[in-house]
């Protein structure tokens, strides 16, 4: 189990990183791939995709309620590469679009925290100088769950 949350503990502190993959999480906590994604399912009642799709609609939730940020720009600082599968998990989650979510929900609380300061804090946008992705492979937490153990865990 200690293994486990090391693993864990990776996706809770690098989700907004849209180079995390499988194969990543797996390795830090000393694990395959195949079998971290079956004992942490097992564990956690959920593959590890789904988990760190969770936690990227959390933040989300929270810079939509509190940040003047595009959705666009929300999308890519929570670790989504595409606006999309962003939309699709979003609405999937809550029952509503972030666009919705947002009507939904701002006014409820302090203004909005300015787009500007968002972004600093968050660390702005990763540099258009990022090495591509080999083999054009998804990120981890943008494929589709085929339902088989093939190496992509989302819902």
């Amino acid at each position: 189990m200690r293994q486990l949350r090391l693993g864990k503990d990776a996706m809770d502190r690098d989700w907004a990183d849209p180079e995390l993959d499988l194969d990543g999480v797996a390795a830090r906590a000393g694990y395959s791939r195949y079998h971290f994604l079956r004992a942490f399912k097992e564990a956690y009642g959920e593959t590890p995709g789904q988990y760190l799709t969770h936690r990227r609609i959390e933040r989300a939730e929270e810079m939509l309620r509190g940040a003047d940020l595009s959705v666009t720009e929300i999308c890519n600082l929570v670790g989504f590469s595409s606006l999309g599968t962003f939309s699709a998990r979003f609405k999937a989650r809550t029952g509503l679009t972030p666009s919705e979510y947002r009507r939904e929900h701002v006014g409820r609380g302090a203004a909005l925290i300015p787009g500007c300061y968002a972004m600093l804090w968050a660390g702005g946008f990763p540099s258009a100088t990022l090495k591509k992705r080999p083999e054009g492979r998804a990120a981890y937490g943008d494929g589709q769950d085929t339902g088989t153990d093939q190496g992509r865990a989302e819902p």
